[in-house]
């Protein structure tokens, strides 16, 4: 297989790790004959793809309606002689699409899909899922799958395959206080964190409303931390003021030494209330955090309540507060938890495992 990661995202998030990931699994397990990721020059991922030595072809990104890259992408696919294109964003679809329709590009199409949202909006978002060069959509999880049935006609083109994360590097599985240290917080307090753009569907408010009632009840000692950015950010700043929280959350910002934090945490509380999956519960697996999350989205698909993570009821503070309660103090069931998590992902999400499905998918559709 000769293949072509194409992605026009310039943002890093759990999708594009998820793409340098499977080029390092396809590279490890042999899978393919050659590869590349094409992307914007201007983006995190092309950025990350050159610093790990990875073949990385970059393009001026100016808009997905660009006819002459799409003339371009041709010329690129020919020169690499690819047998499958593999589709990572709505933008690079567009592209691909064009690329096939317009200049007559014959390489197969998979796209990739992550997002739970609907996509039949307009004639053409329409058009461009149903083309018949789009050979299969793989589905995170089939919340995804589900939200895209009111616009593709072909429902026997899904297939859903689970995220993936990185065993390796995620080995640290307990806290040395580094937390404790960075922010000045007495060694016998407890961290409760989330980490999470600040995007409405990761429902900040919730987590507030939560910290809010587990400070109230007072039961133990903790502080909250918050990692990430996004654009409402000082919206929750502002609510975390409102509601007289400014001394228990912490705001943390934009981290890239999640491996070394994240096992700091005593418990991830993960409120997000219409996530695909949740890349980030897969690495708290790894790390061995017991984990709390919302029962939505793809989220069940990847916490199984009672045996590898607690559920809570979306967007209600008081479930959160009753399970955060009943796990923060319970050594047992903590250990249940995390060990039968750790070994869930082993079996379901890890590179090698993904990485085999995805390749086993690619190769039924790659031009021969």
């Amino acid at each position: 297989m000769r293949l072509i990661q194409f992605t026009a995202s310039t943002v890093w998030r759990g999708h594009e790790q998820k793409i340098v990931y499977l080029y390092e699994a396809f590279a490890a397990q042999g899978y393919v004959e050659d590869q590349w990721i094409v992307c914007p020059q201007n983006s995190e991922i092309y950025e990350v793809a050159k610093e790990k030595g990875l073949q990385v072809i970059s393009f001026d990104f100016t808009s997905e309606y660009s006819f002459s890259f799409a003339k371009e992408f041709k010329k690129i696919v020919q020169e690499k002689n690819a047998s499958v294109i593999f589709i990572h964003s709505s933008k690079a679809q567009t592209i691909a699409v064009m690329s096939a329709f317009i200049f007559g590009l014959k390489v197969p199409l998979v796209l990739c899909r992550t997002l739970i949202k609907r996509v039949d909006t307009n004639f053409f978002r329409k058009w461009k899922y149903n083309y018949k060069g789009i050979k299969k959509i793989i589905c995170v999880s089939q919340p995804v799958v589900e939200s895209l049935k009111f616009a593709i006609k072909d429902h026997s083109r899904f297939t859903v395959i689970g995220s993936v994360t990185d065993i390796n590097k995620f080995q640290k599985q307990e806290g040395t206080g580094l937390l404790h240290e960075e922010f000045n917080i007495p060694r016998e307090y407890k961290i409760i964190g989330n980490i999470a753009e600040f995007t409405k569907f990761k429902d900040h408010y919730t987590w507030v409303d939560t910290v809010s009632i587990l400070v109230k009840e007072n039961t133990f000692k903790a502080k909250y931390i918050l990692v990430g950015k996004g654009f409402m950010e000082e919206e929750i700043r502002s609510y975390v003021d409102e509601k007289g929280l400014t001394d228990h959350i912490i705001f943390a910002g934009f981290r890239r030494d999640i491996p070394e934090i994240l096992p700091e945490f005593d418990l991830f509380l993960f409120t997000s209330n219409n996530e695909p999956t949740g890349g980030v519960l897969l690495e708290s697996y790894a790390c061995k955090v017991p984990i709390v999350a919302a029962r939505a989205g793809g989220i069940p698909e990847v916490i199984v309540d009672g045996e590898t993570g607690l559920l809570a009821e979306v967007g209600n503070p008081k479930d959160f507060a009753l399970k955060v309660n009943s796990l923060i103090n319970n050594k047992t069931l903590q250990n249940k938890l995390t060990s039968h998590g750790y070994q869930y992902l082993v079996d379901n999400f890890t590179k090698p495992v993904i990485a085999k499905k995805m390749f086993d998918e690619l190769s039924k559709h790659e031009l021969k």
